[in-house]
């Protein structure tokens, strides 16, 4: 177990404080091996496949892993694999079945408690785009989110830069940790669920010095890049990432080779592999489960039993955070896929339109526990 430091400003006094926050180690793409969360409909088990190569620089990747791994998440690779037997869809509905279908064993497990909404963005909140600057949400999803917010402390949770999420959802009730959670600001304009008046700010200690390094990566990968088409560039703060949905398959090995020429001359700087992307991050033990930790302990809920964290997200960077709750035995994760995967998460849900309207009936049903709950106490 590792320590990191952490900076919570208060928004009255404006004065920052380090604290330390434990962590624990975790490997790249790997699946836990614990039990699943004891709360309905997690009645699976999963084989523990090695989908992945590691794909970290300092450990010495090869080419070929890298693009093996480019190929997993290829929307185009995934269309060209031979059909599902009846068998393997039937058994991966029984391990992941539809958050949408088991709601109400959902519900009935997190009476009592009090949930907390963790949400990823793109390819959840929004649906993946081959421009990733065009990845809007739609105004029924905000809204959907924004009452959602009124119901349940709400974190957005995304690799991309805080600031440029924010942007997108553009709701200041909400938490927001950008970077793979490398970067958290709480709610500008405060929130019901949050006591005391401080606003998080959270960056992992030594954090800031890897900025230059950072943006010296960013330019080199723009000028190293520009040849081959449909690669797209972009500078997340702590993290640069390297967009290849509109790149050519053929092309994905020079595209490979292009990043590990830059690279090279960067030890302290690692390589992760997202959907349709490549991410460049600093060698810090804190990724999206970390930052799932820090918001339950900064909204005061780090060792209380009567919490139930959801986690919604479809990337494989999610899958930190899926592993937490399990190891947890608390909540649950939901992975987004319209593909069978082998995942940490407990339920599953098809694409953005499932998720709104499993928020809309999340919010629906906590409305009428509170009616019920004034009822009652009219009586």
């Amino acid at each position: 177990m590792t320590k990191q430091n952490v900076v919570v400003s208060g928004t009255k006094s404006g004065i920052s404080m380090a604290i330390a926050v434990a962590v624990t180690n975790s490997a790249l793409f790997t699946t836990a091996s614990q039990k699943p969360p004891a709360v309905p409909g997690t009645y699976f088990s999963i084989s523990k496949k090695k989908l992945l190569q590691n794909l970290e620089i300092n450990t010495g990747a090869k080419i070929n892993s890298w693009v093996d791994s480019m190929r997993a998440s290829s929307p185009t690779h995934l269309k060209s694999t031979p059909p599902l037997s009846s068998d393997d869809q039937s058994s991966s509905t029984l391990h992941h079945p539809s958050a949408l279908d088991m709601f109400e064993q959902i519900t009935n497990a997190s009476k009592g408690k009090q949930i907390v909404m963790f949400l990823d963005y793109d390819g959840t909140l929004s649906p993946i785009v081959e421009d990733p600057d065009r990845a809007f949400m739609s105004d029924a999803m905000r809204a959907a989110v924004r009452k959602l917010a009124g119901c349940f402390p709400t974190a957005i949770v995304s690799g991309r830069c805080r600031d440029k999420v924010y942007s997108f959802v553009r709701l200041a009730e909400l938490y927001y940790a950008g970077s793979h959670g490398m970067d958290i600001k709480g709610p500008s304009k405060g929130s019901k669920h949050k006591k005391g008046a401080q606003a998080v700010l959270f960056q992992p200690d030594t954090a800031n010095e890897f900025l230059p390094m950072i943006d010296e990566v960013y330019e080199a990968l723009l000028e190293k890049t520009k040849s081959t088409e449909g690669a797209k560039v972009e500078n997340n703060k702590f993290c640069v990432s390297v967009h290849f949905r509109c790149v050519d398959e053929k092309k994905w090995v020079e595209l490979a080779q292009q990043v590990k020429s830059v690279l090279m001359d960067y030890p302290k700087l690692r390589l992760t592999q997202g959907r349709m992307v490549l991410e460049i991050r600093p060698t810090i033990k804190w990724d999206k489960g970390k930052a799932l930790e820090f918001l339950l302990e900064s909204l005061g809920y780090a060792n209380r039993k009567d919490v139930f964290p959801v986690y919604i997200g479809d990337d494989r960077t999610d899958e930190d955070a899926f592993k937490v709750l399990k190891e947890r035995r608390q909540g649950f994760g939901i992975l987004v896929s319209k593909t069978p995967k082998e995942t940490s998460a407990s339920y599953s849900l098809q694409e953005p339109g499932e998720v709104m309207n499993f928020l809309q009936r999340l919010v629906q049903w906590k409305r009428r526990c509170l009616g019920e709950f004034e009822d009652s106490l009219k009586t």
